[in-house]
């Protein structure tokens, strides 16, 4: 298809060598000898490095660590996340490998849960390594999220599933995290409590260093499926700005420090999977979907990187339809851009105004992003080739081809991109690591630049934008926690920390005017509200009782539910009278899976040896009947209400776990009493269940057992529920055995 220059301007720049406009570089260069992150030192593809292999023939080592993702490199280390394990013992692994080597150095295996995410995608999510503490990020399918210290230790984590409601779907696309400054970023669809019960794209920015909160955004609207577009940290207008691809199909900008949104452009009708990459203040990305305003599949596009709100029909430089690349991101070197289509095929574009100079077939399925280094272009496909490539001006020329064939489980497959770092290039296959190099290498001297430098915050400008940290906390009833208020300028510069005046907004506990906040004795939530002159900013406060926990939901008003329950939302759920009490009802809806599954979290996670039980009941409409269920330690019950089955399952997909109770009936319209606990002893998980007619006396005997080897060795509790027909839940308990009465 034809490219369509709206705008022209016939810059061209090389990320390694324009150091002709040093004059808006600042501050140190990031080491070319490091790739911290899946596209490099300067998040464009490019590496600075010299004397890297031409051939495939020069392999330095293969090690028999394969994965779906892009290595990171920082200081003679790989770091990488992968399966490991087979059946039973499957697990998600974040590992550490000598580079001069491919020896391992450290890994941590940990289980996976709470994810219709099969094996075959587990570590879709890319490592990054920040390269000031050498702290080690990843993100699980599961929702875990680490980060490391160089040697292995945990520094800190969270449950993102279990803490904050992120919804993984099925494909595996599960977000990055990225680095800026003092804070690490990681974006998820998710549905949780109070102003995020509603499901949404959100971006989450904690501290670095100790995992606190720093802002949430939702800079975009409904989501049409989940996504896996990395933020890209860019300077435009004196504006420091994360840029990225979003789960509605359009591409924004917010403020790196405060999420605050800046622009936004309309680009897709379905979710960004590709990031951006960006060259001065020109924003490139690409989508291989059904474009809004035409019929053609696919798209490239050119975007001012200036402005602010919708920049959609004022600042579209250039656009190039009908290459479909959904999800290999663009490379930019030299005033060409490189973008690898679905199809395996590598296009050349003209960067000032999106014309073709060449395309060439380096396979049939294009997943990984191409990589520029010492003249040569590394290109990665799916059906199990690595080509190093040469840009000849007006065609592509083959250096060498490396192709892998089957293994001992089917074809061997390359989804991930190549990472370059110490005279070495990287890359992963399903089932090895291989790297690439002259033996005789050294680590290039030579340094990618800065990005431009940011004006200085001018401490008396007036604040135009007010934060309040931290931004979010999960605490216990009666436990107090400290706020603070801090200030920026219009362009997102801190200001400072300030004194508001503070406010909680009932019946969410107190506050006092230093930022003390204190919860109530009770389960719920809070607002925690900042005030500076006209400016507001609030903290997401949730205060969840230690166990035990009893909920009967007559305290509640029609139509009301617990607040505090993460996964709660209008849209599925309500309380009702039913059969003469108070209940929680899962909605039915005709929508699809998305809509009539449900996974509601109690509590956070907590040590195992806890029992939930609750009263269970389902109705019958047509041929629908609804499968309910309870939730505890990360494993799953489960009463199907046409299958005439009861299981106990962990990572259902597999499942990797699972114990089931065939013939197991419960009717229709009737209250079912069931009872669910795990106990964890000597490295084994024993998981028991039992149900019964409500009013009856409960059986001595527990209906399903099961002993789970690779045990999960904490969990929230919570409620499970499948609805083609409504279902209901009533007097619900949480409780350790030496509390119940």
């Amino acid at each position: 298809m034809k490219s369509f220059p709206t705008l022209r301007n016939r810059v061209r720049t090389s990320a390694c060598l324009s150091l002709v406009l040093a004059g808006v570089f600042h501050g140190a260069f990031a080491a070319a000898a490091d790739w911290p992150s899946w596209r490099g030192p300067s998040q464009t593809g490019v590496s600075c490095e010299t004397g890297l292999p031409s051939s495939k023939d020069e392999v330095l080592w293969r090690a028999p660590f394969g994965a779906r993702s892009t290595p990171a490199i920082h200081n003679g280390r790989l770091f990488m996340i992968n399966l490991a394990g087979q059946g039973v013992m499957e697990q998600e692994r974040v590992m550490a490998l000598d580079l001069a080597t491919g020896k391992p150095v450290w890994e941590h295996r940990f289980s996976v849960f709470h994810t219709d995410i099969p094996n075959s995608r587990v570590g879709w999510a890319n490592v990054a390594v920040d390269p000031e503490t050498g702290n080690v990020y990843a993100h699980g399918v599961q929702g875990l999220f680490f980060c490391y210290g160089r040697d292995g230790k945990i520094l800190w984590s969270r449950s993102l599933t279990e803490e904050y409601g992120r919804i993984s779907g099925y494909g595996g696309r599960i977000h990055t995290p990225m680095i800026d400054e003092d804070r690490v970023v990681i974006g998820f669809l998710n549905s949780s409590f109070g102003n995020q019960a509603k499901g949404g794209h959100r971006y989450l920015a904690m501290d670095k260093r100790t995992g606190e909160t720093r802002w949430w955004s939702e800079p975009g609207g409904q989501p049409t499926d989940t996504t896996y577009a990395v933020p890209v940290v860019a300077v435009i207008d004196g504006q420091r700005l994360l840029i990225s691809g979003n789960a509605d199909g359009n591409i924004y900008a917010i403020k790196s420090r405060t999420g605050e949104k800046v622009w936004g452009f309309r680009f897709c009708k379905s979710g960004i999977n590709a990031s951006v990459v960006v060259d001065g203040d020109r924003v490139y990305v690409s989508h291989g979907e059904e474009n809004y305003d035409t019929t053609t599949m696919g798209r490239v596009v050119c975007i001012n990187g200036r402005g602010s709100g919708d920049i959609t029909q004022t600042n579209e430089l250039w656009r190039h339809d009908g290459i479909e690349a959904s999800y290999a991101s663009p490379l930019i070197h030299n005033g060409r851009l490189y973008v690898m289509n679905n199809f395996g095929v590598l296009h050349c574009l003209d960067a000032a105004d999106g014309r073709k100079i060449w395309e060439h077939i380096v396979g049939r399925v294009g997943k990984g992003s191409p990589v520029w280094a010492d003249g040569k272009i590394y290109a990665t496909v799916v059906n199990g080739v690595f080509t190093i490539l040469e840009d000849a001006g007006k065609e592509a020329r083959v250096l060498d081809t490396m192709s892998f064939g089957s293994g001992s489980e089917g074809s061997i497959e390359l989804f991930g991109s190549p990472a370059v770092a110490d005279g070495r290039v990287v890359f992963f296959t399903t089932t090895e690591a291989v790297c690439l190099g002259r033996k005789d290498a050294q680590p290039s001297e030579s340094k990618a630049p800065a990005m431009p430098a940011e004006a200085p915050a001018d401490p008396s400008a007036k604040p135009a934008h007010l934060q309040v940290h931290p931004a979010e906390v999960l605490i216990k009833p009666g436990q107090e926690v400290r706020f603070r208020a801090v200030a920026f300028d219009a362009k997102g510069l801190e200001l400072g920390p300030v004194e508001p005046q503070w406010s909680c907004e009932p019946p969410g506990g107190e506050v006092d005017s230093q930022g003390n906040y204190r919860a109530p004795a009770k389960g719920g939530i809070a607002t925690v509200n900042a005030r500076l002159g006209d400016l507001t900013a609030s903290a997401r406060v949730r205060f969840v009782p230690e166990l035990p926990i009893a909920e009967d939901f007559e305290s509640y008003a029609q139509g009301q539910g617990p607040a505090w329950w993460i996964g709660v939302s209008k849209a599925k759920h309500t309380t009702e009278v039913v059969q003469g009490s108070k209940a929680l009802k899962k909605l039915a809806d005709d929508r699809g899976p998305m809509f009539n599954r449900s996974t509601v979290f109690i509590t956070p996670p907590l040590a195992p040896g806890y029992t939930i039980e609750a009263d269970v009941m389902g109705v019958k409409q047509g041929r629908k009947r609804g499968d309910v269920g309870l939730i505890n330690d990360r494993y799953r019950l489960e009463m199907f209400g046409r299958a005439k089955r009861m299981r106990i399952v962990s990572w259902v997909p597999g499942p990797r776990f699972e114990t089931r109770l065939e013939n197991f009936t419960w009717d229709p319209d009737r209250w079912y009493r069931v009872k669910f606990h795990v106990d964890v002893r000597d490295g084994k998980a024993t998981v028991r269940a039992k149900a019964w007619p409500r009013g009856e006396a409960e059986p001595s005997a527990w209906m399903l057992e099961g002993v789970d080897p690779q045990p999960n060795l904490e969990g929230s509790a919570g409620l499970y529920a499948y609805s083609d027909a409504p279902l209901y839940y009533d007097n619900i308990r949480i409780y350790r055995e030496e509390g119940k009465k």
